[in-house]
């Protein structure tokens, strides 16, 4: 009887140690987990902001393309505005080129703020002359760099402040 009720004991006591995990099993866990969290984290904002800079480059190329096309094709010039290379109506006209996309076209894409600025005009007033700064909504998070083009293709930046023409290229 004896060894019956100790067998009985065993068991239970058996049964209790692989029931659950300890409270300190348990917070070691979650310990392992923030660890990993705040090495994960951080590098998740930097490729973050490095996507959404090389996002911009991208972004510029395509509207200084956009640009050749619009002057190309319209005979008049460069445009005055972005919305002018955008458009989303059936029709295709000056005004609605619809050579890139309409998010682009409102100036604020991918954390990136797109400034688009004409700079000569001729005689009959068509656009010679354009220029596209690219800035971070938010520096620091959403990007570091700043970007600058203009019709001349060249994309430059500057780490501290808006790019100029007078940037190195990249």
């Amino acid at each position: 009887m004896m060894r019956s009720q100790l067998a009985k004991c065993g068991g239970a006591d058996k049964a209790r140690k692989t029931r659950g995990f300890s409270l300190i099993e348990l917070l070691l866990v979650v310990a392992i987990i923030l660890i990993i969290a705040a090495i994960a984290i951080p590098n998740y904002i930097h490729s973050k902001e490095r996507a959404n800079e090389s996002g911009a480059v991208q972004n510029l190329r395509t509207l200084t393309t956009a640009e050749t096309v619009y002057t190309t094709t319209y005979s008049i010039g460069y445009s005055t505005t972005l919305v002018q290379l955008g458009g989303t109506s059936l029709t295709v006209d000056q005004n609605n080129a619809g050579l890139i996309d309409s998010v682009l076209a409102t100036g604020t894409k991918a954390g990136y703020s797109f400034t688009y600025s004409v700079l000569t005009t001729d005689q009959n007033g068509e656009v010679t002359g354009f220029s596209v700064n690219a800035d971070p909504v938010i520096p620091g998070q959403t990007g570091d760099q700043h970007y600058y083009t203009d019709e001349s293709n060249i994309i430059r930046h500057n780490v501290t402040q808006a790019a100029t023409a007078n940037d190195p290229s990249i």
